[in-house]
């Protein structure tokens, strides 16, 4: 179960990122308190958070000279001043290299900024103006057909890496025609071959875009919108179907997985506090590369909003270092050891990365999954009601996190309880 391969990218089966969105983050963004540092060093700090937790990826948003925000690019060449520049990546590289953390980073590769150095780079329409992406001004799109900008992003690429990265999230990579990407990734590949590359992706065939990208892997968007609509609604047979799904993509990659992120409504806030264990379960025990975003671990709250500025809830700044568990409130603490308990039981079971999951027991607010390899199983059992429950235990003999008894093959499980059980006996 912990076996090797001999594929360069064989790291990424044991990874679980934390998600970081650097310029707001740091409070670089948008509104930088008066003469403050708000570079990558203030990452630094957050580190040994993350390393406790039991993450071992940094996934940063957006570090490059930017407008405004960090998705309008000014220049691939230079980390953005306002984080420091260069040498504050180069810190934080060597920070994380220290406690064995990898990084990915954020490329913005299908639009940049107006003011963009290279205008030579943009693709123009049929009536002479720049094409943006989808209606924004602030973001014109790169002419991803022209030969010079394949090169450039392989070099930028491929500078990165060099530098200490260990991958890329593409961003907007459903915008681009897979045909740029496979031009691009083998060049990146043939110097950095354990690099790992991952599309953002909101919806269509996957593993077509897979192949023809030629990407490692692809946000999974269907099963976040899975898990938030099955509980929001109490509706686990959504939740179902999104499974299913997720084991048929089994069949061409794993995806990247994720239940919150810098571009939506936080976990706490969409699901209710109560329930983000529950999600966090299935996040843990579903097969992909997990993904936690800063902040959720220890519920913090925040709505999205259609509007100029709708984002910055989401994406604030955070203090300069993580607070002890007992500065925490109670609830902000309790989800913070859930995290912690799921996190460490994830990273025991790394066989979990691309094992598929069978839908044991379904109804509206309760479910039983059984995800298992030949040698081992883990069974997760989720109660979305106000009462108690009794479901099949789907050969699980013992509690490994939540809370839950086992008995004459039956599951019991609290009041908007959940609980992930092994089975395998005590010891084995």
């Amino acid at each position: 179960m912990g076996e090797t391969t001999n594929d360069p990218r064989d790291w990424v089966r044991h990874v679980i990122w934390w998600h970081v969105y650097p310029l707001g983050f740091t409070g670089a963004y948008p509104d930088p308190e008066d003469g403050g540092d708000h570079g990558l060093d203030r990452i630094v700090p957050w580190l040994d958070h993350l390393v406790e937790l039991g993450l071992s990826g940094l996934a940063l948003g957006p570090i490059f000279a930017s407008a405004t925000h960090g998705y309008d690019t000014l220049d691939f060449d230079v980390v953005d001043a306002r984080l420091g520049g260069d040498e504050a990546f180069d810190r934080l590289v060597a920070e994380c290299r220290r406690r064995g953390i990898r990084i990915l980073l954020d490329g913005v590769f299908n639009h940049v900024a107006p003011a963009f150095a290279h205008q030579g780079w943009i693709r123009w329409g049929a009536d002479g103006e720049p094409e943006t992406f989808e209606g924004h001004g602030g973001l014109l799109e790169l002419d991803h057909d022209d030969p010079d900008v394949v090169d450039a992003v392989v070099e930028v690429m491929s500078r990165w890496l060099e530098r200490g990265a260990d991958g890329w999230r593409l961003d907007a990579a459903y915008a681009v025609d897979p045909r740029f990407w496979a031009r691009v990734l083998p060049r990146v590949r043939e110097r950095h071959p354990s690099a790992w590359f991952s599309g953002e992706v909101i919806h269509g065939d996957f593993g077509a875009f897979v192949t023809a990208a030629t990407v490692d892997s692809v946000t999974q968007y269907e099963l976040w919108q899975g898990i938030w609509h099955a509980i929001s609604d109490r509706n686990l047979f959504e939740l179902a179907h999104a499974i299913e799904r997720d084991n048929a993509m089994l069949d061409v990659f794993v995806p990247t997985t994720f239940v919150g992120n810098h571009d939506v409504t936080r976990l706490s806030s969409a699901i209710g506090a109560d329930f983000v264990p529950h999600a966090v379960a299935l996040l843990c025990t579903l097969a992909g590369t997990p993904m936690i975003y800063a902040g959720d671990e220890d519920g913090l709250t925040g709505v999205k909003e259609e509007r100029f500025g709708g984002d910055d809830a989401v994406r604030p700044a955070f203090a300069d270092a993580a607070p002890a568990a007992d500065a925490l409130s109670p609830a902000a603490r309790a989800l913070r050891t859930v995290h912690h308990d799921l996190l460490s039981l994830r990273r025991q079971h790394a066989w979990l990365h691309s094992a598929r999951t069978d839908v044991i027991d379904v109804a509206n607010t309760s479910i039983v999954l059984r995800t298992a390899t030949a040698d081992d199983g883990v069974v997760t059992a989720l109660n979305l009601a106000d009462g108690q429950v009794e479901l099949p235990a789907a050969d699980a003999m013992r509690v490994l996190a939540g809370e839950a008894t086992v008995a004459d093959s039956m599951v019991r499980l609290p009041p908007r309880g959940w609980a992930v059980l092994s089975t395998r006996p005590s010891g084995d």
